[in-house]
């Protein structure tokens, strides 16, 4: 099938989804040794031990490798596991493997504030999010969070108060969040504005 046709045999070579059965029999169909041919998208074969192959690989099947777990051992590891883990299962439908995320002894604050600014994780993340007041202690995560379009209203509301006047003007020209977030944003900063008025030496009645 793929005598005098190599240039097909090396493009499926180069497909990270192939078989490892296929895999061999292209490479034996080829004349390859099969013992120092890795595949890297994008950049051909890559031989083992070469700067940055594995690492290649690894980030290619780690969304797969994690959609292939059941709940449970996706709950472990989104307690024991890496940032990058993390970060996929911060985003994952079940919302047992997202509240084990954001109980992972491992956690960073940096984390914590990038979950809170994502578009793609569910409304459940960000409710659980200023459910936690270690979390909360942080300007940036509640900054984030009023920012972030996925925030319920009920939980961004609440949350102006702590914004300084910078970040509320900020808000104020946010078109990608609700209307009525936006609104009272405004309605805050003229409140503010006025109260700095008032009282001034030579003004008062």
């Amino acid at each position: 099938m793929l005598a005098g046709r190599k240039e097909i045999g090396e493009a499926l070579l180069r497909n990270v989804a192939l078989p490892d059965d296929l895999r061999a029999w292209v490479q034996q169909t080829l004349g390859l040794d099969q013992k120092k041919t890795l595949v890297a998208p994008q950049s051909g074969l890559v031989e083992p031990g070469a700067p940055g192959g594995e690492k290649v690989q690894e980030r290619e099947t780690l969304l797969q490798r994690i959609s292939r777990l059941s709940a449970a051992e996706k709950i472990g590891l989104a307690l024991k596991g890496n940032q990058e883990e993390r970060l996929l299962l911060i985003r994952d439908s079940n919302k047992l493997v997202a509240r084990a995320v954001l109980q992972s002894p491992k956690l960073t604050d940096a984390e914590i504030e990038a979950y809170a600014s994502m578009k793609s994780v569910t409304e459940e993340v960000l409710r659980l999010i200023t459910m936690n007041r270690a979390f909360m202690k942080s300007y940036a995560v509640v900054r984030a969070l009023v920012n972030n379009p996925r925030a319920p209203i009920d939980v961004a509301l609440p949350l102006l108060n702590r914004l300084n006047e910078r970040d509320l003007k900020g808000l104020m020209l946010n078109r990608n969040v609700a209307e009525v977030v936006r609104g009272m944003a405004t309605k805050m900063v003229k409140q503010r504005e006025e109260a700095t008025k008032v009282k001034l030496p030579g003004k008062g009645h």
